[in-house]
């Protein structure tokens, strides 16, 4: 069993972890969201400064909840791709002197592969073939999942992430960053139904739309819309709840319908989600409840382990280490790499 430190700084989020296989040993998270809260959305040279200062102390904080010293780790992992590039830098440049100095074996990691990990440590008896719904800031996808390192791109979004555009709406109606939490909340309180929104389907060149690729952008400038509307008819104040379930609830059925269609097609029996949309009430409940209807197992990590952690990482990184997957000390970051192309941070091609 490879037990693995990782760190985690592809964003706002500073974390460390140790994990042997798909158990959490120690799992520190630090975020950020105090500071970038006064900027309205994360500021990347703010970010990867933050981590600087906060990294070193998540470390030994790591090891000592673990009862570990470097003896005991048999590799070090960081998160290397996808992400915000000086961000990314911290974490990774970490990572490779922790491996250099204490002569360990070296992992890079795909940040979205990690959200497809967090499954397994919710659920060690997870097994490929599944489908997984990657629902994040900055991504959402639909991903077949064969095995480790093998993935298939079966559907995305062609415009904005379903989190990207909860913290735009979110701004639409004053609420601050990050949005998803707080849409989450007050739409507890709201009515999905008060105000009919668009949900954003993909036309095809023969005609129809995509069964499973989706378009947030429209669904935003909808919700502006309507907010201008109901302040030029002297709406005062803005009815914030309802108009939070209501978007809240579009793109929850919006995903939902996808996400099925796309499991009954591929012939998967079970769904795993991902990413920090995952935490997402109104995504659970309509997920869950469709999944029953037709029989598929829907899996859900808890929700520490939703948004950007190390441990997910350290978790994939134990995969890949016990098939004898390693990293050269000269991987470099990258802003973007398609999950697709996971496996060329160990040196082999795209499976």
């Amino acid at each position: 069993m490879a037990t693995i430190l990782a760190l985690e700084t592809s964003c706002d989020e500073t974390a460390v972890a140790i994990v042997r296989d798909r158990t959490i040993l120690s799992s520190v998270v630090s975020t950020q969201i105090d500071i970038h809260q006064r900027y309205g959305g994360i500021v990347p040279e703010v970010a990867s400064r933050q981590h600087v200062l906060t990294l070193g102390t998540e470390l030994d904080a790591a090891l000592d909840k673990a009862g570990l010293d470097w003896d005991d780790i048999d590799g070090i992992a960081a998160t290397s791709t996808p992400g915000l590039v000086g961000a990314l830098m911290v974490g990774l440049t970490a990572g490779k002197t922790l491996a250099m100095v204490h002569n360990k074996p070296f992992l890079g990691v795909h940040h979205l592969e990690g959200h497809i990990y967090a499954n397994y440590l919710a659920q060690p008896d997870l097994q490929p073939p599944y489908l997984c719904l990657l629902v994040s800031g900055g991504h959402t996808s639909l991903i077949g999942v064969s095995d480790c390192g093998n993935y298939k791109t079966l559907g995305q979004t062609r415009d904005d992430a379903a989190g990207e555009a909860f913290d735009k709406v979110a701004r639409l109606l004053g609420l601050g960053y990050p949005g998803g939490p707080v849409i989450d909340r007050l739409a507890k309180d709201g009515n999905a139904k008060a105000f009919p929104l668009p949900e954003g389907n993909i036309s095809l060149p023969e005609g129809g739309f995509h069964p499973y690729d989706s378009s947030f952008s429209g669904l935003k400038t909808a919700v502006l819309r309507l907010v201008e509307k109901l302040k030029a008819e002297g709406v005062d104040p803005l009815p914030v709840a309802d108009l939070a379930a209501s978007f809240q609830a579009t793109v929850a059925k919006s995903l939902t319908k996808r996400a099925i269609h796309c499991a009954l097609d591929h012939g998967f029996t079970t769904l795993a989600v991902g990413g920090g949309v995952a935490a997402n009430s109104a995504l659970r409940q309509h997920l869950q409840t469709a999944a029953e209807a037709h029989k598929l197992r829907v899996l859900f990590p808890p929700l520490s382990l939703c948004t950007d952690n190390a441990a997910m990482i350290a978790c994939a990184a134990a995969d890949h280490f016990n098939r004898g997957h390693r990293s050269t000390l000269g991987l470099s970051v990258q802003s973007r790499l398609d999950l697709t192309r996971v496996m060329e941070l160990y040196g082999q091609p795209e499976r």
